[in-house]
């Protein structure tokens, strides 16, 4: 989906030091959001600091026990992880191999940054014209959406946008390929709303598990 300009501010990447020091030099991140992966299912997450060796998390919900995750940063770069330790809302992970630091906190890639959209499969509710039309969301940003939809809708397109775990948003249609359309958001959601919400909503891989 193509999002307006990214929504999440970012700070500059600092040296650490005296008691802050672990290891390998860590640089601290402020409001850095990614993505965590774990099991095919995607969770938001804030970066705290990072070094070549590892990188510490705050996570909005109970870290996942996947064995392997990932972390996808705004610009689609993907860094192999493991699970070192949790608490207070935070979580430390060892990547499988060293990083390039440097890389890392300037988000090089060969994507654009863009906001960080998580993979759901949630049902939801189109109300236009009095009607109502069943539709899937397939992914979310603070922005906005991508759904699937048999109903054939126009770009620029306005109407209500209804599901469990979110509220009722004002949307607007900002592109097509038929049966699926990117939506514009009439409001913005906070990143903690987001992944609240997000972490609560039907993923592809909890459906496939369910069966």
């Amino acid at each position: 989906m193509q999002d307006s300009a990214q929504g999440e501010a970012y700070g500059r990447g600092t040296l650490q030091s005296g008691a802050d020091l672990r290891g390998a030099p860590r640089f601290a991140l402020m409001l850095r959001s990614a993505k965590l992966i774990a099991d095919g299912t995607e969770f938001l997450c804030i970066i705290r600091d990072v070094s070549e060796t590892g990188v510490k998390l705050r996570l909005f919900h109970a870290a996942p026990r996947a064995e392997l995750m990932m972390i996808e940063t705004a610009s689609g770069q993907h860094y192999p992880m493991q699970l070192v330790w949790e608490a207070n809302g935070e979580a430390g992970f060892r990547f499988l191999q060293p990083i390039d630091v440097d890389a890392f906190v300037k988000e090089s890639g060969p994507y654009p940054k863009r906001p960080l959209r998580l993979r759901v499969q949630h049902p939801a509710t189109v109300r236009m014209n009095n009607q109502s039309h069943d539709a899937t969301i397939l992914d979310i940003s603070r922005q906005g959406a991508r759904i699937a939809i048999s109903t054939k809708l126009a770009i620029g397109q306005k109407f209500w946008l209804e599901a469990d775990e979110l509220p009722l948003f004002e949307a607007t249609v900002c592109w097509r390929r038929v049966p699926e359309y990117g939506l514009v958001f009439g409001q913005l959601m906070g990143l903690e709303e987001l992944a609240q919400r997000a972490e609560r909503m039907d993923r592809p891989e909890r459906s496939l598990a369910a069966e």
